[in-house]
């Protein structure tokens, strides 16, 4: 589990230091969360699925929609490191009773900037919004935090050249396929375009790699 996902489901726990013992449902959300996270990364979509179900089962367990709002944001945040973006609809549905920063980390994900507060976003992103390069980037500690940072460049159209290597080193060093899959298909889409065949062999050879390991 990495340090902003942590975070997130972190907060599902809140005070949970303290004693009595936290209930079984905040357990149960932080533990089927970070596996979803860890299943999604991985590519096995059928596994990640069954557990942001069951995520969202326990939450709504409470009642309160603020929860399911923060569980369906974790999903969207991880889901953006793999260019994987859709609107958010689960978050949507639910974003009046979401916290004011948590509007704006959905509005980060989705790629429209305006009027985000950078001391609004997770630490890891403020920087981002005055100096969107590729230094920036790499200077992000946590690698999913450093994903999701280049799919919100890349949703605005804004992802540096030099970046997306970074995003393929990343998603490769940690063997994310899911990222790593999405990030090699955009750069052999810009080999493609740029007439770059031997680049585009080599890609295509990486891609059909990683391809023989997802789960059959």
């Amino acid at each position: 589990m990495t340090r902003l996902l942590a975070c997130l489901v972190s907060l599902l726990l809140a005070a949970c230091a303290s004693a009595p013992p936290p209930p079984d449902w905040k357990l149960n959300a932080q533990g089927a969360l970070e596996a979803h996270h860890g299943h999604y990364l991985d590519g096995n979509t059928r596994l990640a699925n069954i557990n942001y179900a069951k995520a969202r089962a326990e939450v709504a367990r409470t009642g309160r929609p603020d929860l399911a709002a923060r569980v369906a944001l974790a999903r969207c945040g991880v889901r953006a490191a793999a260019l994987d973006f859709d609107d958010c609809p689960d978050f949507r549905a639910v974003a009046e009773s979401a916290a004011t920063a948590e509007r704006h980390y959905a509005n980060f994900l989705s790629g429209d900037w305006t009027g985000i507060e950078a001391a609004a976003l997770p630490e890891a992103y403020r920087l981002l919004l005055s100096r969107p390069d590729t230094g920036t980037l790499a200077e992000m500690r946590d690698p999913v935090s450093r994903l999701i940072g280049a799919g919100a460049l890349f949703r605005q159209g804004r992802l540096p050249p030099e970046a997306l290597g970074l995003a393929i080193d990343t998603a490769s060093e940690h063997g994310w396929r899911r990222p790593l899959l999405a990030w090699l298909g955009v750069a052999l889409t810009r080999a493609r375009e740029a007439g770059d065949r031997a680049g585009a062999a080599r890609l295509e050879a990486r891609i059909a790699l990683v391809e023989s390991s997802l789960p059959r």
